[in-house]
């Protein structure tokens, strides 16, 4: 495995890493995620017909764990383009979270999913300025 070779190289990298991590455990432990998310864990016992709940958060997680295996691909190419479309759509993704916070859709402890994507989209985007300014990396 080769090391990042830029500060959002390296942001990058985390987000990949935690992405995975957050990926297994939600297939692997839906309900855990669940709860980690404020939201209620309905019993199977007690599931209506029809009720995926649990499939949505377990192909959502197969999504993060995707998710973070083609960001550290964009690390081991320090494929900066990738970097900043991530930004531009993080911040979108933050957007969009605290709307359903906001207005009621979701529980206020989802605010910590919008939270992760807006500090993530912040870190790269700072990363990234900070490697031009350095020099590290003359495009985006």
């Amino acid at each position: 495995m080769r090391l990042p070779r830029s500060i959002a190289g390296w942001t990058m990298a985390v987000f990949g890493i935690l992405a995975i991590i957050m990926g297994a455990t939600g297939l692997l432990r839906p309900d855990a995620m669940l709860t980690g998310l404020g939201f209620e864990v309905v019993p199977d016992a007690e599931r209506a017909a029809g009720d995926y709940t649990r499939v949505f958060i377990m192909a959502s997680s197969m999504a993060s764990f995707n998710m973070g295996i083609y960001y550290l691909v964009s690390v081991y190419t320090e494929w900066r383009a990738f970097y900043l479309f991530t930004v531009v759509f993080r911040l979108l993704t933050f957007t969009v979270f605290t709307l359903l916070v906001v207005s009621g859709e979701a529980p206020e402890r989802f605010f910590g999913v919008a939270a992760w994507e807006g500090i993530g989209a912040l870190a790269t985007g700072i990363g990234l300025w900070l490697d031009r300014r350095h020099r590290v990396f003359s495009n985006p």
